[in-house]
């Protein structure tokens, strides 16, 4: 038998398991409703075509304000690296700066327990056309009635901070002051030496070195234990990988162009694509941040906004 027809039987297997028997037995007992899921992308259908919204779960997600727990967590945001630059402060020290774009930042899906066994909120960034994107994806986010995205990011929730699909999130979800971290893929490099990847001193430049200057020295033993040991740090590939920036702190938030300053360096070339979300360490005051993210009137003013740098000047304090 073909995997084909395999599949078609299984298939009608499934459905004459969840229609209804019609014996005595059953007449006797209230009628049930059953429900099958079509080979469409559209939402479940009863039996008489109508829809069954949210049936799995039974859940309503409201977009409105909370307030936050000790033990809440809220969901991140999707930016782009668009570069480093430096800007003073009014004390006249020099800060050095990432610039990020917050571009077109919406809930796709939301995964609750009920469903997928924990709670998480997926977040798309940026844009694309249909015609750029797999036919899986496209029926994902038709499924969601959500637009095409270009960048995809599950970020896990407490279930008080769930939003609802659609909803959009810019850069004002984190304030000016706090700490965030942030995760991306390092710029590639290459293969690399041990100098250069793992910081070696290397050889003597004299005393007898020859054609070896910049050699890692022995990688191990004799017979004993006559192997190297997995893990030793020797010249490969460096770069490329994901790596998370703890505790890097906001600098500014520009709301009208959806830009974010972060004091020093993030991960990722300019233009890659980084995941922000609440530090772990060092954690924001709950009562500073907007829960479970930040809802503005549209008439609402859009200056930028910078951290608080105190009433002393630094260069002016005692030791």
């Amino acid at each position: 038998m073909s995997p084909l027809s395999r599949g078609l039987v299984n298939r009608l297997r499934q459905i004459l398991s969840t229609a209804p028997k019609t014996t005595k037995a059953s007449s006797l007992l209230p009628q049930q409703s059953f429900f099958v899921r079509r080979f469409t992308t559209e939402s479940l259908i009863d039996d008489d075509g109508s829809e069954i919204e949210n049936r799995e779960s039974g859940r309503i997600i409201e977009a409105k304000p909370g307030v936050m727990g000790s033990n809440s967590k809220r969901t991140g945001i999707i930016a782009l690296k668009c570069g480093m630059s430096a800007t003073w402060d009014k004390w006249g020290k020099r800060i050095p700066t990432t610039v990020l774009w917050v571009d077109d930042n919406i809930v796709t899906q939301v995964k609750t327990f009920e469903k997928e066994g924990f709670f998480a909120l997926q977040i798309g960034c940026g844009q694309k056309k249909e015609k750029h994107l797999r036919k899986p994806e496209v029926g994902h986010f038709r499924a969601q009635n959500v637009p095409m995205k270009r960048k995809l990011r599950e970020f896990p929730v407490t279930e008080d901070a769930l939003l609802p699909v659609g909803m959009s999130i810019g850069v004002r979800h984190f304030v000016p002051g706090q700490y965030v971290d942030v995760t991306g893929i390092t710029t590639g490099k290459g293969f690399q030496g041990g100098m250069k990847r793992h910081g070696f001193k290397g050889m003597p430049a004299s005393h007898g070195a020859s054609l070896s200057h910049r050699s890692i020295g022995s990688t191990g033993q004799r017979d004993a234990p006559g192997k190297v040991f997995k893990g030793k740090k020797m010249p490969g590939r460096m770069g490329g990988v994901q790596r998370t920036v703890k505790n890097v702190w906001v600098y500014k938030i520009d709301p009208a162009r959806n830009l974010m300053w972060v004091r020093g360096q993030v991960p990722g070339t300019e233009g890659n694509f980084v995941f922000i979300k609440d530090a772990v360490y060092k954690k924001p005051d709950s009562s500073i941040l907007p829960f479970p993210t930040y809802f503005g009137a549209d008439d609402e003013e859009m200056e930028p906004s910078i951290a608080d740098l105190g009433e002393q000047d630094p260069f002016m304090m005692a030791d």
